[in-house]
């Protein structure tokens, strides 16, 4: 996990990533963590870690906790439609 050292959110506070609740000041934490975020040049290790290891709070790699569960989602129904496509050309 080298890539944390890199990552924009060092020294952010950390409640700004894990925000209480799912309105008003909450989404207004969510908008401005994905800010950071989107400045990040490690987003995309800092989303492929929470996604495998199942982070289901906070934001991760400028995604909130729905956004990671419909990546999840989206990944295992085009899992499951290849394991499928594979078993009927067999």
């Amino acid at each position: 996990m080298e890539w944390l050292r890199r990552a924009a959110c060092v020294g952010e506070d950390p409640e700004l990533f894990f925000p209480v609740g799912t309105s008003g000041p909450a989404l207004r934490d969510v908008d401005a963590a994905k800010r950071v975020c989107a400045r990040c040049e490690v987003a995309t290790d800092c989303l492929t870690f929470a996604l495998s290891s199942g982070q289901a709070a906070g934001v991760w790699g400028g995604t909130c906790e729905e956004e990671r569960l419909e990546l999840l989602r989206t990944s295992r129904a085009g899992t499951s439609r290849d394991d499928a496509r594979r078993r009927t050309a067999l």
